[in-house]
């Protein structure tokens, strides 16, 4: 869909990204050519020429390390940051925004708009949110980034967020530091947002909690940083000659009532990093059968194949070790084939 001029001039569609606290005002930029982000682009997170009508230009950053990011997450009604450059001689200070709910959202609130000048404010409600901006003009349609809402941890109600069972984390009661501080926030997940892509390869689904089939909505911590991860590894593998295409998620999110039924012995921590959201078990699954690929092309695909994706991540990490974490590789139990554990912990640990 394209965005309107009052004089029915066609604009290109750019992308947003929020984040932090405050408003960051951008001057105008003087000599930009009219410039657009592109998913189709050649490199990751790339500007390329689009049209010549595009009132503003989203630094690629806002798209992850990877370039390949889709979503940002939110909490309600606070102030966010829009990282854009005016490539036309536009002022921010002219500027009126408006909230445009998405993926089966419901405007709950009758609030979402207001102009620039006065900040940035996320929707009050949890939900799934298009950008709209407005000059006076021009209007544009921010469509090639989503906005999540989430619900605050604070709804949480005996162990249960809207009839979804999520227990209690150990540190709610007994705190252990920033890293094991409980989520702040829920990305709440319908039927109809669930295939929402959070990323080029993975959807909202691909991290909630292997339980609880028949209850909607569902809750899902969700650390950005782990999908930015997990996308450059899939460009690793690529940029080492190892076709990555289909990234199956064994597990991705756990709830703590979930997690504490597998704790003990050679079993699940207490106060594993799934919980918090920032970690995953998966393996690389281009023929989508189930079962990790032969990543080494030695005819068998075993904990070799998954100590392929453990050296990408190797890599990942020394190039951006901001994504520092945890990596494991587990073996072919019978239930289910070789994977790996990866997270972005902050501090590293391999096992």
């Amino acid at each position: 869909m394209h965005p309107r001029r009052r004089r029915n001039t066609a604009l290109s569609v750019a992308a947003l990204a929020l984040a932090g606290t405050t408003l960051g005002m951008y001057a105008p930029s003087k000599a930009l050519s009219p410039l657009t982000w592109s998913s189709s682009s050649g490199s990751p997170g790339a500007v390329v020429e689009h049209g010549s009508d595009a009132v503003v230009r989203v630094a690629s950053r806002v798209f992850g390390l990877s370039g390949r990011l889709r979503v940002v997450v939110a909490d309600p009604s606070q102030t966010v940051q829009l990282p854009l450059e005016w490539v036309q001689a536009a002022s921010p200070l002219d500027v009126a925004y408006r909230w445009e709910p998405v993926s089966g959202t419901q405007m709950r609130l009758l609030t979402g708009e207001g102009q620039l000048a006065h900040g940035l404010f996320a929707p009050g409600s949890a939900g799934i949110w298009r950008l709209n901006l407005r000059g006076s003009d021009w209007a544009q349609s921010l469509e090639n980034l989503s906005v999540i809402t989430r619900v605050p941890f604070a709804e949480k109600r005996g162990g249960y967020l809207n009839g979804y069972r999520i227990g209690t984390y150990p540190t709610e009661t007994a705190p252990r530091g920033a890293s094991y501080a409980p989520p702040a926030g829920f990305i709440e997940v319908t039927p109809e947002n669930q295939d929402l892509f959070v990323s080029e390869h993975f959807r909202l689904r691909n991290f909630l909690t292997k339980d609880q089939f028949s209850v909607w909505p569902k809750y899902l911590a969700l650390d950005l940083r782990l999908i930015d991860k997990l996308e450059l590894v899939i460009q690793e593998l690529n940029a080492m000659g190892i076709r990555a295409e289909h990234v199956a998620v064994m597990s991705g999110f756990r709830t703590p009532a979930y997690n504490i039924q597998g704790v003990g012995e050679g079993g699940r921590a207490l106060l594993s990093r799934h919980t918090y959201g920032d970690a995953s078990d998966v393996w690389i699954d281009n023929d989508q059968d189930g079962y990790m690929d032969d990543l080494n092309g030695d005819g068998r695909r075993d904990t070799e194949d998954a100590r392929v994706m453990l050296r990408a991540v190797d890599r990942v990490e020394r190039r951006f070790p901001e994504l520092t974490g945890g990596a494991g590789i587990y073996r072919d139990n019978g239930a289910h084939g070789p994977f790996i554990h990866i997270d972005v912990r902050g501090n590293p640990a391999r096992w």
